[in-house]
């Protein structure tokens, strides 16, 4: 163990691809996630309202992260491990399943390169350290969470909120913030998008947000500190409105059909991870 880590220190690039590769493995799992957990979600949901309502729930055959096998939605082709090798197997098979000709979705490859590329990203900036093995977590979970958001409208409490608490452990020692500025990002993340979430609420009647916002803002501020909340604030909602402003405007998105807020707060969470520190001090010195 001791003589691969000093091979990943004093070897810079290998420390990179292996992160890439992993990475790439990673992402294949991510893509798991997406699709399952809120299904999984929707079944338990189900399941606590006919033990509720007192109905007889029909029984429901295993479905997990890792049961049944991955297959196609059109034919039911079970995948093979050849057929998930990450990006190649999309490649190799044209974007198509083997078995029925069916489109596989070109997001399943976008995810595990963009998982990839992270990784590898994050090996290179942090280096072999506690610094980089958070940095992983915090950014696979944003992807995760962007994505499951851009599907379901939702953010999984079975993600943000162990964000949250494993944000707040790695900076007890300090690796991204002081634990002090961690807590309190943690509790101003989540009382800020609150606060806007009921003044919006009062003034329209209706609900602006989801409170899987509200927890995942929280779990940012447990991660990059209290400084951080205001640029990862003011992105998301400038990126947030261009998009939103670019679906009515060219795509005829309906001005009352709701726009998922999760997955620019997961960008807004990786960009200041990365440059908040140099953003928020150059800022600072223009005003």
């Amino acid at each position: 163990m001791s003589a691969a880590f000093q091979v990943f220190q004093t070897t810079p690039w290998l420390l990179i691809t292996a992160a890439v590769l992993f990475g790439l493995a990673v992402g294949s799992f991510l893509n798991v996630v997406i699709h399952r957990l809120p299904r999984m979600l929707e079944r338990q949901w189900r399941a606590e309202c006919a033990e509720l309502t007192g109905v007889a729930a029909a029984p429901a055959e295993t479905f997990n992260l890792v049961t049944p096998r991955s297959s196609c939605p059109h034919c039911g082709h079970r995948i093979s491990a050849l057929e998930n090798v990450p990006i190649v197997s999309y490649l190799a098979l044209g974007g198509k399943c083997s078995a029925c000709k069916a489109r596989i979705s070109p997001r399943y490859p976008l995810v595990e390169a963009l998982t990839g590329a992270l990784s590898g990203y994050i090996a290179w900036r942090f280096g072999l350290s506690l610094a980089a093995f958070g940095a992983l977590i915090f950014a696979w979970a944003m992807i995760a969470l962007a994505f499951i958001d851009l599907d379901a409208s939702y953010l999984p409490d079975n993600i943000t909120l162990p964000l949250l608490w494993i944000g707040l452990l790695f900076n007890l020692g300090t690796t991204f913030t002081d634990i002090q500025s961690a807590v309190i990002g943690a509790a101003a993340g989540y009382l800020a998008l609150w606060a806007v979430f009921w003044a919006y609420k009062l003034a329209t009647d209706k609900e602006g947000m989801g409170y899987g916002d509200f927890k995942l803002l929280a779990a940012i501020g447990a991660w990059l500190g209290w400084k951080m909340l205001p640029l990862v604030i003011l992105l998301s909602s400038f990126v947030g409105a261009a998009i939103g402003i670019g679906l009515i405007v060219f795509a005829r998105h309906g001005r009352n059909v709701p726009i998922p807020f999760g997955p620019y707060l997961a960008l807004a969470g990786l960009v200041a991870l990365f440059f908040g520190e140099p953003i928020t001090r150059h800022y600072l010195a223009f005003f």
